[in-house]
């Protein structure tokens, strides 16, 4: 089933109107699109395609929603996610020089693109650091931001250290040094802590979780992504992924900027108080109804 309409309310009952839900990290590719339609989550981000079938969507979203997207995973040559079946070869940009790295930002931005999706994936072959540094700096003059999927030892710490603006996974392969999760304190990290959650994988967990809690003491900014289409993740709100913004220290208002649009976004009711607490959050979700969006 989608994540559309649950029932009616009553009109006697008082509602309390918020946003519609964000998920910062989607793969549309991997997913029945058409189960978002008219849902909680209003808007999603995609985080890799083929981007001109990426844009395709984006201009006739399913109901109710917008799609954001990033184009291509910018790698090395032969870098990940080169070769991975799920990842049709167009959703993968080769960068071999600064040159190069020029242009491909110049071509996000002409096909649409609001971020520059790069890849740094210790297994696989990895973007020497001057091709890195060109790729954030002609980002920086586009003035769209860096996006790193940073997978590995040491690959968060080039991120951070190289200016890039955000993390798409919280790293889970090793812990961060307290100094570094300092520095990474002027980024964001989105979640998609939900993707660890399986049999044989809790030390990825837990030190997703420990880097998490230290970041967001520091003052990082967490926010609600579930890498939608990685494994058996909900088309929707996943409650999972919201379960863990709670454990990783976030509540009240800064939960719900983390899972939330902003104020001008597509608008959900339901008859609960403001939810403060993950659970709370979780509860108003399931309760909530969309509202008609007021004509212009």
């Amino acid at each position: 089933m989608g994540d559309g309409v649950i029932g009616s309310v009553p009109d006697s009952v008082p509602e309390v109107t918020l946003p519609g839900v964000v998920d910062r990290h989607v793969h549309l590719g991997l997913v029945d699109r058409a189960l978002l339609a008219d849902g909680r989550v209003t808007e999603v981000h995609d985080l890799g395609w083929d981007p001109r079938e990426v844009a395709a969507w984006a201009a006739d979203p399913p109901s109710g929603t917008r799609v954001r997207y990033a184009g291509p995973f910018h790698t090395a040559p032969r870098g990940y996610p080169t070769g991975r079946s799920w990842a049709p070869d167009a959703a993968v940009r080769h960068v071999a020089t600064p040159r190069e790295a020029a242009e491909a930002v110049a071509d996000v931005v002409a096909a649409g693109g609001f971020a520059v999706k790069v890849a740094l994936h210790a297994g696989m072959p990895l973007l020497p650091d001057d091709v890195l540094a060109a790729l954030v700096s002609a980002a920086r003059s586009a003035g769209v931001p860096v996006l790193v999927h940073a997978e590995g030892d040491g690959q968060a710490q080039r991120a951070i250290d190289v200016g890039a603006d955000t993390l798409v996974h919280v790293p889970w392969t090793e812990v961060l040094p307290d100094e570094v999760i300092t520095r990474a304190a002027r980024m964001t990290w989105i979640s998609t802590l939900g993707i660890h959650d399986a049999p044989g994988n809790s030390a990825g967990l837990e030190r997703a979780l420990d880097n998490a809690r230290r970041f967001v003491a520091a003052g990082g900014r967490l926010v609600y992504g579930t890498d939608m289409g990685n494994g058996p993740t909900p088309v929707g709100v996943n409650e999972r992924e919201i379960e863990f913004l709670g454990e990783a220290g976030l509540e009240g208002e800064a939960l719900r900027r983390a899972v939330l649009g902003p104020p001008s976004a597509p608008a959900l009711a339901a008859p609960l108080p403001l939810p403060e607490t993950a659970t709370d959050l979780i509860a108003w979700l399931r309760a909530s109804r969309r509202l008609p969006r007021s004509p212009r």
